[in-house]
């Protein structure tokens, strides 16, 4: 919005600066975690009031968990709202990437708020159910997708882009949108899988967003993708803004969420910004190096399926729990021990992902 300022100062001065990117990404940062300072605590005091007995705690997971009885869910509504206000405030609002990201994030929190706002209400786990959260993820995604092809380059449409090779191009065909569908809806479900710890979730998605922050702003650029001998995809470089609205909406989120957490993020967050991340994947086209930066929500996503069909054919377990982080929580490695280490490897993936960049 405050883009527009720019036109008002054609040979410099203060308003110039609302043309640069990277001015309004920091711009989008501050706003956001300003934001989340601001109504961070009157939201928690909301939430604990209306809630009641907070977000149900698994009668089947760690005896440890128990202790959280009472804390309030639904802390996502902190993020999105930081991240919303910041976009809308510091975007250019004509850049159609944009609108496919900032949609695709708030139709997953919608999906994720009915979830909670059912396990909260019921006093129960199960929240809507699995099928129909599916559906709609797959509906919203495709959508997405389907605008995503129509605003790249004819050249790139319905293509998937390699990592490691220079210009590397896969024509899918037809077959690409629901490609495209099943990466946002598996990076949104991955994200959900993983938010089982305080501050596990959170920072990994912050760190996979920065890096696909990064490659964004790099493909926007037709002479760092020219260098780097990426797809030029004009416009992307704008999600960057969005990006910078998360990590600030994410940081002052995990200032209330870091252990022992005055609240959680429900699938109101862990849904919307996994779908966030598959969205600005499908739009830059580096869906496949979304895998490597969020190896992380891969790996947790697999184990569930692992366990799950596992059990289903044997009657035995592979993991003593899943998602794999209760596995580590069974064999007695300490809550923050789990979740610090779980940063560390998310960072290392990330630098791993930008590192695809430049080996080709």
């Amino acid at each position: 919005m405050l883009y527009w300022l720019s036109q008002f100062s054609d040979s410099g001065g203060i308003f110039n600066l609302f043309r640069y990117i990277t001015f309004r990404a920091g711009a989008a940062f501050f706003t956001a975690l300003l934001f989340g300072f601001i109504f961070g605590q009157p939201m928690i005091n909301f939430l604990r009031a209306r809630q009641k007995k907070g977000q149900p705690i698994r009668v089947d997971g760690p005896q440890t968990h128990f202790v959280k009885a009472g804390t309030p869910t639904m802390g996502g509504v902190l993020i999105l709202g930081a991240l919303t206000f910041s976009t809308l405030l510091w975007a250019r609002l004509d850049n159609v990437y944009v609108w496919i990201v900032l949609l695709v994030t708030l139709g997953f929190g919608l999906i994720g708020f009915a979830d909670d706002w059912k396990k909260v209400t019921k006093n129960n786990t199960k929240g809507v159910s699995s099928r129909t959260r599916f559906l709609l993820g797959l509906l919203i995604a495709g959508l997405a997708a389907y605008a995503a092809t129509h605003a790249q380059p004819v050249e790139l449409t319905n293509h998937l882009a390699v990592p490691f090779f220079k210009r590397v191009l896969i024509n899918l065909g037809w077959f690409y949108v629901p490609f495209a569908m099943v990466v946002i809806v598996g990076a949104a479900n991955a994200v959900n899988l993983t938010d089982g710890l305080d501050g596990l979730a959170i920072m990994p998605v912050m760190i996979a967003a920065g890096t696909l922050g990064v490659i964004s702003y790099a493909v926007g650029r037709i002479d760092y993708s020219e260098y780097l001998d990426i797809h030029y995809v004009p416009g992307t470089g704008e999600l960057l803004i969005f990006v910078s609205g998360l990590i600030g909406g994410g940081l002052g989120f995990l200032w209330y969420n870091a252990p022992p957490a005055a609240v959680f993020m429900g699938d109101t967050g862990s849904l919307a910004l996994g779908g966030a991340l598959g969205a600005i994947a499908v739009s830059t086209k580096h869906e496949i190096e979304l895998a490597i930066i969020g190896g992380l929500f891969v790996v947790e996503a697999m184990s569930v399926i692992i366990q799950v069909a596992y059990f289903k054919r044997t009657g035995k377990r592979v993991f003593l729990m899943a998602p794999i982080h209760h596995h580590f929580e069974k064999k007695g490695w300490a809550e923050p021990q789990i979740v610090i280490r779980f940063w560390i490897i998310s960072l290392v993936l990330g630098l791993i992902g930008l590192a695809t960049l430049k080996l080709r």
